[in-house]
């Protein structure tokens, strides 16, 4: 990643360029793709079991239906990750869009604590099998919305 943000690009490193739009449009389509995934019954479905066993969240479902938590989910990641792509544009939205990916990533990996998954044949370590897995990329994730934070910031 890089290591210098600010100042002429004519002096940086193709793969530090490379590799940093990778980083924020990568982490863009990741939020686009999955946030639109969760305007289908499908994924609502899919995220139900680890929003019922959060302690954070299985409150939404009193207040909307499993698509409707869902659908709040989907808009939420959508427009974060839209807040991201106008990096080119400006640099506030994008340090909004980083704070919410962080948060978004932060909230998604408590669920590795209340996820009906701790194997006891396992000495009562996670086995991330389904959903664990899944959750476990979210730790990258979270690595790549700070990233970009401070690079917003720095410049």
């Amino acid at each position: 990643m890089p290591t210098q943000t600010t100042g002429s690009t004519a002096n940086r490193n193709p793969f530090q360029t490379a590799g940093e739009n990778i980083l924020r449009y990568g982490l863009v389509l990741v939020l686009l793709w999955i946030g639109g995934m969760k305007f289908t019954a499908y994924e609502a479905e899919g995220i139900k079991p680890l929003v019922t066993t959060s302690p954070l969240m299985s409150w939404l479902y009193s207040v909307l239906s499993v698509q409707g938590v869902s659908n709040l989910f989907g808009v939420f990641e959508i427009v974060t990750g839209l807040l991201i792509a106008a990096r080119p544009f400006s640099r506030k939205t994008a340090i909004a869009g980083s704070a919410l990916a962080i948060g978004t990533f932060l909230t998604t990996l408590t669920f590795l604590f209340s996820l009906p998954g701790w194997e006891p044949s396992l000495g009562g370590f996670p086995a991330l099998s389904g959903s664990g897995g899944f959750l476990l990329k979210d730790l990258v994730l979270l690595g790549a919305a700070v990233w970009l934070l401070g690079e917003a910031l720095e410049s």
